[in-house]
């Protein structure tokens, strides 16, 4: 990749990876259900006190080690993923706001829903690398794993230990996992800038929020 290709691509990607923290931090906010792997984070967090940005950091450079076992190559996006989402979950969640009302919560649920995905197709767009949960899943595919099955593997498994830890499940779990796909899609198709172009159809991303 040319250096003026690549960056033109980081404003893209980090806008998208700034916006899936903002839209984590408002169903955080919510309180009505997160996205699976923020259930796990949450289960995490409510045993250790730690932020639940930093808890994505670390949970991605956890999941980063794994790679190398199955030989995936990390791209400047990957870098770039683990750090920034983290760190805009953290901040946001550090500005002063609580949602009151049950109709209120669920606004604000769906909308940090719709930014989370539309957030995913902007950064997965930039082709400049994937998360180190989408690496792993690809890795694992790439090992002759069905993808639906190794997908499934992974969210069920996070979704249940966040669970157990006390990790909020509820409306915006299921609303994630319904709405994540065809919201991504349909801004993927308008923003990516052709590296990713023959996986489309395949590969749908878990979120590294």
């Amino acid at each position: 990749m040319r250096s003026r290709d690549f960056w033109s691509r980081v404003p893209q990607c980090m806008l998208g990876l700034v916006g899936v923290g903002l839209g984590a931090a408002l169903m955080l906010d919510a309180g009505v259900g997160v996205a699976p792997w923020d259930v796990f984070h949450q289960g995490i967090h409510n045993h250790t006190g730690i932020p639940i940005g930093t808890i994505s950091i670390l949970v991605g450079f956890a999941l980063f080690l794994l790679w190398i076992p199955l030989k995936q190559r990390p791209g400047a996006g990957t870098v770039l993923n683990v750090f920034t989402i983290g760190l805009a979950i953290d901040a946001f969640l550090a500005v002063p706001f609580e949602p009151h009302g049950l109709v209120f919560r669920v606004a604000c649920c769906v909308v940090g829903d719709v930014v989370i995905a539309a957030s995913g197709g902007l950064y997965i767009g930039a082709g400049l690398g994937a998360g180190p949960r989408d690496g792993l899943m690809t890795g694992l595919v790439a090992r002759g794993y069905p993808l639906r099955t190794v997908r499934a593997a992974m969210e069920l498994t996070v979704l249940a230990a966040g669970w157990l830890l006390g990790g909020n499940v509820g409306f915006g779990t299921v609303l994630f996992a319904v709405t994540v796909g065809p919201i991504l899609h349909f801004v993927l198709h308008r923003v990516d800038r052709g590296v990713l172009a023959p996986q489309r159809p395949e590969v749908e991303p878990t979120f590294p929020n």
